[in-house]
């Protein structure tokens, strides 16, 4: 049997609670202006704050790379301007009629994979040159 007798914990002491006071008018309009300054001063950081992130933000790259074709030295701006170009102008005429390029070439959306296949040495991808940090 449990012979130890528990405590009797004995509620504390309250302090009596102050007498709600209205807040004048006076003190509310201190406490808006207060607070208006305080958020307007928040939004001034926060866009002091996104300026500096931009600024230092790195340029990100398209994905694109820039094609030469070494066999007439023109600079296309990406792999499927390239084989668009080269098929208008009737360069590929050859390829075409081989069917290297599918039934409908003008809407072969994967030309310049073929196109590289066919002709590996013909193509080279330009490497671009990043910006300097300032």
């Amino acid at each position: 049997m449990n012979t130890k007798k528990s405590p009797v914990k004995k509620p504390k002491a309250q302090a009596p609670k102050p007498e709600a006071v209205e807040p004048k008018l006076s003190d509310i309009k201190l406490i808006l202006d207060a607070l208006t300054a305080t958020v307007l001063d928040h939004t001034r950081q926060i866009a002091e704050v996104q300026e500096a992130l931009a600024r230092k933000r790195k340029p990100v790259p398209n994905g694109k790379v820039q094609i030469l074709d070494k066999q007439t030295g023109t600079v296309f701006p990406s792999k499927n301007n390239a084989y668009q170009t080269l098929l208008k102008s009737g360069e590929l005429k050859s390829l075409v009629d081989k069917g290297v390029f599918g039934d409908i070439p003008e809407k072969n959306t994967f030309g310049w994979y073929a196109l590289v296949r066919e002709l590996p040495d013909r193509f080279e991808e330009v490497k671009q040159v990043e910006e300097t940090q300032q």
